[in-house]
């Protein structure tokens, strides 16, 4: 059991403690400076499992997740706000502090898909795309140059805010679409889409993302790809942790684990092309659980700097009946 003895897990705890005593998450020279502390505390590879976490600070990696995505979305929301001043907002993206982060996790996350993906897909749905839809807008604008972006999100004021942000450019204001809804609500629509992505903070625990994830095996198209975004390591004190075992009615394809200032680890997975209800008929005796192999829960480090032009993958064989 690890517990606040651990040097690593003290230090967070430290954070913690202060980061939940600001009075307000909002971009400020505090709020900045805990962060990038709690973020170069928990980028270094370190082989900690947080499965393995005492009760006590399994509670506050909870509530630090929850603080964690309300700082990044009053982040979003302040730099969207100020893109969105400028007459042509996508000329000016490098004023976002994290842009360039955005550029590789978009790059890595285009060339897992190219390796699974034979056809260049026409259509994509974006799950919880926030404010400042970086990762749909460069897709768009520099790998998927044809794509059609669906954007989903819960928040009207973060559309209001991303709408402006593409209205002005003639290319991404015809291939770009913003919708409010919960995406919990939204189903047989989700069967248009070559590829769905779902951002890191849709679900705030494990919990809430798997629900997420069972709804989209039951409503994307067969053989539709899922592309989400966990974390690995310490880096999971800054984002909910997705197994590749966890996402039932999907064949997981590949797994990465980047190791260096790309935080969240990306889990590529197809629908399967027959109904969960069959496949589960097909595993006798294991409900509805799909068995994956053993190696589907291994450990693949990926450095998009040292790699830029190939891209390493775990693959998860088919499990034979």
């Amino acid at each position: 059991m690890v517990c606040q003895k651990e040097p690593l897990v003290q230090k967070v705890c430290d954070l913690y403690e202060q980061i939940s005593s600001l009075e307000s998450l909002k971009p400020s020279k505090d709020v900045d400076m805990l962060f990038t502390q709690l973020v170069l505390t928990c980028i270094p590879p370190n082989p900690i499992d947080v499965n393995k976490l005492c009760k006590k600070i399994q509670e506050m990696r909870s509530k630090l997740i929850r603080l964690c995505g309300e700082a990044e979305g009053h982040l979003e929301s302040h730099f969207s706000a100020i893109l969105g001043s400028y007459e042509n907002p996508l000329d000016h993206l490098n004023v976002f502090p994290y842009y360039s982060n955005y550029l590789k996790l978009s790059h890595l996350e285009f060339n897992i898909l190219k390796q699974h993906c034979t056809n260049v897909p026409s259509k994509v749905a974006f799950v919880g795309s926030g404010p400042l839809p970086l990762s749909s807008i460069v897709l768009a604008c520099n790998h998927l140059t044809a794509t059609s972006f669906h954007n989903y999100d819960i928040d009207p004021s973060a559309n209001s805010k991303a709408l402006q942000l593409v209205t002005s450019h003639p290319d991404l204001s015809s291939r770009m679409f913003f919708h409010t809804t919960d995406i919990m609500d939204v189903t047989s629509e989700l069967q248009e889409f070559d590829v769905v992505f779902l951002a890191a903070l849709v679900g705030m625990d494990k919990e809430e993302k798997v629900k997420v994830i069972d709804h989209l095996a039951k409503q994307m198209a067969p053989g539709a790809i899922l592309m989400l975004r966990s974390a690995h390591g310490a880096r999971a004190f800054l984002y909910p942790v997705i197994d590749p075992c966890d996402l039932r009615g999907f064949e997981v394809l590949s797994v990465f684990h980047p190791s260096d200032e790309v935080i969240n680890s990306v889990v590529i997975a197809r629908k399967y092309s027959l109904p969960i209800n069959s496949i589960d008929q097909q595993q006798t005796g294991l409900g509805s659980m799909i068995v994956l192999p053993n190696k589907c829960c291994e450990i693949l480090a990926f450095n998009p700097l040292s790699h830029v032009t190939m891209v390493e993958e775990l693959a998860v064989e088919e499990q034979h009946s």
